[in-house]
Formats: structure tokens, sequence, C-alpha cells
């Protein structure tokens, strides 16, 4: 098992910044592509950001040069620095683990944190 406990969010203007903190345990955090998801009111979850355990990262349109995904292996952490932050980022934030075992790979999910981005 996989546990992942996201903080950082919170109420930001819009033009602002936030760094969203994501703390893995149960795993061998650095064998496992970490990810960022939102999700919107009404929405359905997309992808923000991934970083692969060598460190190559893939970005949503909507967020390219503005979010920079990162991970810190000997912390067990994963993060998201998000810079001028617009309303339209406002959303419940989630940290994603793939963990990869034999032949198949598992999904873990943490509790979400809210980012809300007023104008």
């Amino acid at each position: 098992q996989v546990q992942l406990v996201e903080s950082g969010g919170g109420l930001v203007q819009a033009g602002g910044s936030l760094r969203l903190s994501c703390a893995a345990s149960g795993s061998s955090f650095s064998h496992n592509a970490m990810g960022w998801y939102r999700q919107a009111p009404g929405k359905q979850r997309e992808l923000v950001a991934t970083i692969t355990t060598a460190g190559h990262t893939n970005y949503a349109d909507s967020v390219k040069g503005r979010f920079t995904i990162s991970r810190d292996n000997a912390k067990n952490t994963l993060y998201l620095q998000m810079n001028s932050l617009k309303p339209e980022d406002t959303a419940v934030y989630y940290c994603k683990a793939t963990v990869a075992r034999l032949l198949y790979e598992y999904d873990y999910w943490g509790q979400g944190t809210q980012v809300t981005v007023s104008s």
C-alpha cells in the first residue's frame, strides 16, 4: 500500500503562487512515477503534470510555463510549484503514484488539497 498526503493548498489572488507538496510512504518512492491531477467543480479530473522515475516531466498545455513538477527522492516528496495562478486553476489538486509490481501497474491517490484563485 502507498499513502499519499497532499498539503500546501489555499486561497490566493490571481497572479500569485503556491507550492503543493505530496508526502509519500509505504513504497519505494524513487521507483514510482508520480503525477498531479486536478478536478474543478462539475468537471472531470484532469492531468496537470507528471514526472517519471528518471525525472522526465510532462505538462498539460494549460499550465506549461507556469507550473513546475519536481520530486525529492530523499524526502519521499513530490512538489508542484504553481506561479502566475489564474482563476481557472481553481480545483482540488490530487497527487498520484503509479507503482509497478510484476506485470501490473497500480495507481494510488491522495485525499486532495483545495486551491482557490480569486480574480
